[in-house]
């Protein structure tokens, strides 16, 4: 199982961005789906998590102005990112809960390359 992650880029402050990422490989299903972020110098933190119900989390931080949602048919998770600001600049990795085919049936959690997201002020 791979994930691959996209959209990254620079922006000004107050602009937006869209993050991709897509799962592929010998997938059952997904549970949930989520997108981390790490600053420099920092710890990396949630950002924000989709179930596969469509529930959704996010952090106090990004509340109404980024936006997570998926597309199961395409195992692919999206992150509508708006009003960004300066401390918004960090490495985004996506990550995922798979149940998959792997010597048998198996559930691990995977983690995307990370895309950099830098917002100027």
């Amino acid at each position: 199982v791979q994930l691959q992650a996209s959209g990254g880029g620079l922006v000004q402050a107050g602009g937006s961005l869209r993050l991709s990422c897509a799962a592929s490989g010998s997938i059952l299903s997904i549970n949930r789906m989520g997108w981390y972020r790490q600053a420099p110098g920092k710890e990396r933190e949630l950002v924000a998590t989709i179930g596969g119900s469509g529930i959704t989390d996010y952090s106090d931080s990004v509340k109404g102005r980024f936006t997570i949602s998926r597309d199961s048919a395409k195992n692919t998770v999206l992150l509508q990112m708006n009003s960004l600001k300066a401390e918004d600049t960090a490495v985004y990795y996506c990550h995922a809960d798979v149940l998959h085919v792997r010597e048998g049936v198996r559930r691990d959690a995977y983690w995307g390359q990370g895309t950099l997201v830098t917002v100027s002020s």
